[in-house]
């Protein structure tokens, strides 16, 4: 199983990090190990003093693939979630100074977090995803995938054209402006529409 995370993929955020908005999907990723397993407790890393959370829609892929047309894209992800990507931001901006890669802040154990996966229908294809995030009861992202400077076709295609796809691999598609820091005791709840998908509590 591999975890593909896709930065800057949100004009206002690359913009809120002072980034360039880029050309072309930028792609990163995690190992199998970042994935919190459901109902593990999360503990505030030892390594940073800054963690970022990171609210995104995360495809499931159900199909294997490779060098995947953009057309036929949408039949190699069968449901989606809410999930965070956690970031070690003071550790990451460390390594982007030195211009070094940012395994170290973003692939660590337990920094994937994924909610209750929902399946596509017709109808859900065919319209927006609108999600947000909750610390401490209080929302803190709120997004919706119209907004995506690369949609989900584009990104399952351009992804298939380096790494093969294979069932059970994830994607993180991206993260809405509004990213901040958080500390042990917040409570951080993911929001499907007005459906909760996730809550967790930092130790």
């Amino acid at each position: 199983m591999k975890i593909f995370c896709v930065g800057r993929n949100y004009a206002d955020h690359a913009k809120e990090l002072g980034n360039a908005v880029p050309e072309e999907p930028v792609i990163f990723m995690k190992p199998k190990t970042a994935l919190m397993q459901s109902n593990a407790p999360f503990y505030y890393p030892e390594f940073t003093n800054e963690l970022h959370y990171e609210a995104e829609v995360v495809l499931r892929i159900c199909k294997n693939g490779k060098y995947v047309d953009e057309s036929a894209a949408h039949q190699y992800y069968d449901a989606f979630t809410i999930g965070i990507d956690f970031t070690a931001r003071d550790v990451q901006a460390e390594l982007k100074k030195k211009g070094l890669p940012w395994e170290k802040a973003k692939a660590w154990d337990n920094s994937a977090i994924i909610g209750r996966w929902i399946p596509f229908t017709e109808e859900l294809r065919n319209k927006p995803i609108l999600f947000s995030l909750q610390k401490n009861k209080e929302t803190v992202q709120s997004g919706t995938t119209e907004d995506l400077i690369f949609p989900f076709d584009e990104i399952v295609s351009h992804i298939s054209q380096y790494f093969s796809l294979n069932i059970g691999d994830l994607i993180y598609t991206g993260t809405p402006a509004g990213v901040g820091e958080c500390v042990t005791e917040d409570v951080l709840e993911g929001f499907y529409g007005k459906e909760k998908v996730f809550a967790l509590e930092i130790k």
